[in-house]
């Protein structure tokens, strides 16, 4: 009896000891691994979401996708009535070609303007050198009055002379009418000369007879410059050269001073290169170049709505509540159907903020997904949310009204996929995750160790 008790004793020991030895060869490692890690059972597959909206309003012709459709970026999803902006386009291109033809008219126009320029400079300086020819002709007529004055008091001289002689008969009475004729045909030939001296000096707006102490050849200096004629021609002048776009001078510019500032327009003096420079400057020619612009403009605007018939995906993804149909009217900014991407998706993480202390922007995290048991997906710590869900929400609680319970909050802590989403098994949003984060492993990647990302990352 007793044998077989100290017999049972020892197998009922070697019992206890190997299943203690057992359960500690299996809680051992878990319990490792309870230390080295933070998991949570409230985490969920997240994905971006692109609204699908037309730009402009219209007519649905074709919904070319529906729900669950795979989609790539730039597919067509839905096609409006194109008729009303292809008409607006024609319009448009209509009203491109009208300002064109206007740019070609104004700037025709602005070269007939500087040809009649061109004509009204040379009209100038055949102004001044008119009335240099006149005043040389002056000063000659004068010459020719002087001359004649000789001839005539030579003549005068010698009328005295023949009519003495006369008198004593010592001269024949024929003698004596020649020297008469000669006198007053001398005179004759002064008072002409005179006349047309006094004509000269009117042509040229000056008094008929000189004022005392002064001579009839005396005329002004600047006689060219104020002169009637050159006057007008200059005003002619400026005021078409007004219409190219030429500022105005002041009103008392000279017309030597206009000729050189013009000149002094371009830095070799070239008046022909001038001229071609201001076709393109000239106010006509810049207004219609304003109003092709903005024609071009309302064309490409047109352009771009007719294109904008075509709403195209903008990302890939899967088609998700589809609520447009054909026939349907849109407006603008209207939500038709969504895009969900498959490529952009990560798990957002809602761990208790008493789990948070270990926890560093680059640890790795092991990604138990319900929906595929037996799998593990690699993810990586990437930033942590700035507020927890009660902050962030809609009607946060108002903790100073006396009422106050404790209740553990929980932070948002977003996990990047480090691998491609898998086709054979690809995460959905709305997945339900069991993140288990090894906080025992040094962080590697961007911003590593980190709470906050840093700026622009």
């Amino acid at each position: 009896m007793r044998d077989g008790a100290t017999r049972r004793r020892v197998v009922g020991a070697a019992a206890v000891a190997l299943a203690l030895a057992a359960a500690g060869w299996w809680a051992w490692p878990r319990a490792a691994e309870w230390f080295a890690t933070v998991w949570t059972d409230d985490a969920y597959v997240e994905s971006h979401v692109t609204l699908v909206a037309p730009r402009v309003p219209g007519q649905v012709v074709r919904v070319l996708v529906d729900d669950n459709h795979r989609v790539s970026k730039g597919d067509l999803l839905i096609e409006l009535d194109r008729e009303p902006y292809q008409e607006r386009v024609d319009l448009a291109r209509a009203g491109v070609e009208t300002a064109e033809a206007d740019l070609a008219a104004a700037e025709s126009q602005v070269r007939r303007d500087l040809a009649l320029a061109r004509a009204l400079r040379w009209k100038l300086q055949r102004a001044i050198e008119g009335v240099n020819n006149q005043v040389a002709a002056l000063r000659s007529q004068v010459a020719g009055l002087r001359s004649r004055e000789a001839t005539r008091d030579l003549n005068r001289v010698e009328l005295r002379r023949t009519e003495e002689l006369f008198r004593r008969n010592a001269a024949s009475h024929s003698d004596f009418d020649r020297a008469t004729e000669d006198f007053k045909v001398a005179d004759a030939q002064v008072r002409q000369a005179v006349e047309q001296v006094r004509e000269i000096r009117v042509a040229l707006g000056l008094a008929p007879d000189p004022p005392e102490g002064s001579g009839p050849e005396d005329v002004p200096d600047d006689l060219e410059e104020t002169f009637s004629g050159v006057r007008q021609a200059l005003a002619d002048l400026m005021q078409t050269m007004a219409q190219v776009g030429l500022p105005l001078p002041p009103g008392d510019v000279t017309p030597s001073r206009f000729l050189s500032e013009f000149r002094d327009l371009d830095e070799e003096g070239d008046v022909d290169r001038i001229f071609d420079r201001l076709v393109p400057r000239a106010p006509a020619v810049l207004q219609a170049k304003a109003k092709l612009a903005r024609a071009r403009r309302e064309l490409a605007l047109a352009e771009l709505d007719l294109r904008y018939c075509e709403v195209r995906a903008e990302i890939d993804g899967v088609i998700a509540r589809r609520s447009v149909n054909p026939g349907n009217h849109v407006v603008a900014g209207q939500r038709t159907m969504a895009v969900r991407s498959l490529s952009e998706i990560w798990v957002n993480c809602h761990f208790k903020e008493t789990q948070l202390a270990d926890i560093r922007i680059g640890h790795p995290v092991d990604l138990y997904v319900d929906a595929y048991p037996g799998r593990v997906f690699r993810g990586r710590v990437s930033g942590f949310a700035p507020g927890t869900g009660a902050a962030l929400a809609v009607l946060p609680p108002e903790n100073a009204t006396g009422n106050f319970v404790k209740v553990v909050q929980r932070l948002t802590v977003r996990v990047d996929l480090v691998e491609p989403n898998s086709p054979e098994a690809p995460l959905a949003a709305g997945l339900s995750v069991v993140p288990v984060v090894r906080v025992r492993e040094q962080p590697t990647g961007p911003n590593a160790g980190a709470r906050l990302q840093s700026v622009g990352s």
